[in-house]
This record gives structure tokens, C-alpha cells and sequence, in this order.
């Protein structure tokens, strides 16, 4: 004769699953969300006012500086997942921290999509009033040192090898010019 635990104890792990999901269960009412604004995900409307403040109190770093290029598939259309891209700028104006030099790699969230609608829930804090990404545009933008620290991601650096300061990674990015 043959004696199996396995008939016992199924029965069993089913209650205690069971048991265990019910004991997660929050039975107390939660209150709602704070909007998007509250906690810096989602899109955030925003006037020009609210743009110029943001720009000028996040990042450690504050310049103005010109697009001076998009290279090829550094911008593209992605649905599955998200990712950041490596744009080339020349600093015009310091307004607050030390870039490395006149020339800077900038980081930028979901390139595609407008500044204002970038932020989601996975990266929160980057926002602006640029619509679309063209060369030549003068963009105002915040800025944090290295992108490393702030984002961990795919990221297109078509730039890869041809420079040897840091990424940064935009925060906020408006636009002064075309």
C-alpha cells in the first residue's frame, strides 16, 4: 500500500492561498489619486508663467542652448516602450549650475511626444512647452547630471563614441526660438 501526502495537502495550500490573498486585501476605503499636477505624473497643463518657474527651480543645472541637430532614427514613433535620445546643443547661456562645456548631450524622455505629455508614471518630473524636437530650435531647459542617475532605460545616443563628457538628462524643456 502506497501513502501520498499529495491529496492532503492540496486542499490545504488552496485554503491557505486563499486565506493569504483575503489577508492582503485592504478592507479599509482608500482616498482617491492627488491629480496628475499633485504628484508630477501624467500630463500637466500648464501656463507660461508655471513653465518659466519650473524650468528655473528643477535640475541642478539651467541653460539655454541650440538644437544643432537630429540625427537619423534618433526620433522615432514607439508604442511598445519607451526610451530616451541623446541630443547635441551649444550652450548660448548659464543661467544656474557649471555644463561641462559649450557643446552638451542632452537626454531627452519620449522624444515624440510633446514636452507636456512625456511624463508618466515611471518618469514623473519631465515636462516643458516644446511640442516637437527640430534642428535649430533654442530650447530654455533644466537639467540633471548624469542621465544615469536619472533614468534607467533604453536610450539612442547616435553620439556614441564621438564624445566623452557626460549625458544630461532634461527636466524641463521650453522653447525660446525656432
Amino acid at each position: 500500500m502506497r501513502f501520498s501526502l499529495a491529496r492532503p495537502v492540496r486542499p490545504a495550500l488552496l485554503i491557505l492561498t486563499g486565506m493569504g490573498c483575503l489577508s492582503c486585501a485592504n478592507s479599509e476605503p482608500t482616498s482617491p489619486p492627488p491629480p496628475p499636477a499633485a504628484t508630477g505624473a501624467g500630463p500637466v497643463s500648464q501656463t507660461t508663467a508655471d513653465s518659466e518657474t519650473r524650468v528655473a527651480t528643477r535640475g541642478s543645472i539651467e541653460v539655454t542652448a541650440r538644437l544643432l541637430e537630429i540625427p537619423e532614427g534618433a526620433i522615432f514613433k514607439r508604442d511598445l516602450y519607451d526610451y530616451a535620445t541623446v541630443l547635441e546643443y551649444k550652450v548660448l547661456q548659464v543661467h544656474r549650475g557649471k555644463p561641462d562645456g559649450d557643446i552638451i548631450y542632452v537626454g531627452h524622455y519620449d522624444p515624440f511626444k510633446p514636452r507636456a505629455k512625456a511624463s508618466d508614471e515611471r518618469v514623473p518630473d519631465v515636462g516643458g512647452n516644446l511640442k516637437a524636437f527640430r534642428a535649430g530650435q533654442v530650447h530654455h531647459m533644466a537639467l540633471e547630471v548624469p542621465i544615469d542617475d536619472y533614468f534607467m532605460g533604453g536610450i539612442v545616443d547616435k553620439y556614441h563614441g564621438q564624445h566623452t563628457g557626460p549625458i544630461y538628462w532634461a527636466v524641463w524643456t521650453d522653447l525660446v526660438s525656432e
